[in-house]
């Protein structure tokens, strides 16, 4: 098993060779690769992202096939079925790092800051079911002075979304907040910039 520290330090390692454009897998090493997986996976890190198609998990942190358990859903929230993919993951694997990747300009954000200043009727109760589950990280934004700086409400919200969901993973869930009390989970939030290509974690870094 990988512990937390070290998961995080190759997810750091590998966006590092990402930005530089140094990228370390090749056709054969994957096609060994997959060969190696048919019977089993062992994932060092679970990705909880958005379903941004800019924001491909495994290409931003440079890993390949059986690295990462990628959860994606619009605007990286937290719902019972992606708990349930990432207790999954954390027990039947013993996957000890969760990162909650938002990203800049994302788009379920911003349709809830729209939502919060222009409601829309015409949504679909779908789509509302995630603007729903963002609006609580937002809300309180729009009663400050960032209410009158659009880019600057936009770039805060975004992580204020990615802080709440890992509150929700860290205590919305009996097994996983045992993992992190007593089995060494560790659970962070982090920012991919669309802009850069760089990933800054902020949130629920362990101290050295």
């Amino acid at each position: 098993m990988i512990d937390a520290k070290e998961a995080l330090r190759r997810l750091q390692d590998g966006n590092h060779r990402f930005v530089c454009g140094d990228r370390s897998m090749d056709a054969a090493a994957e096609a060994a690769r997959r060969n190696q997986l048919a019977n089993g996976q062992e994932p060092f890190a679970i990705i909880l992202g958005c379903s941004d198609s800019r924001v491909p998990a495994e290409i931003v942190f440079d890993q390949g096939l059986g690295d990462l358990f990628v959860i994606r859903v619009a605007g990286n929230i937290v719902a019972p079925t992606q708990i349930g993919s990432v207790e999954f993951a954390a027990e039947k694997f013993r996957t000890r790092l969760v990162v909650v990747l938002g990203h800049t300009c994302c788009g379920a954000v911003e349709a809830t800051v729209d939502d919060l200043t222009r409601p829309a009727g015409n949504q679909s109760l779908n789509l509302r079911t995630i603007v729903d589950r963002i609006r609580p990280s937002v809300s309180p934004l729009m009663d400050s002075a960032l209410r009158h700086d659009r880019p600057a409400l936009l770039q805060e919200a975004v992580r204020a979304n990615v802080r709440v969901s890992v509150s929700q993973l860290r205590q919305g869930s009996e097994i996983l907040e045992n993992l992190v009390c007593n089995d060494g989970l560790l659970v962070v939030g982090a920012e991919y910039s669309l802009e850069t290509g760089k990933v800054d974690f902020f949130d629920g870094l362990p101290s050295d």
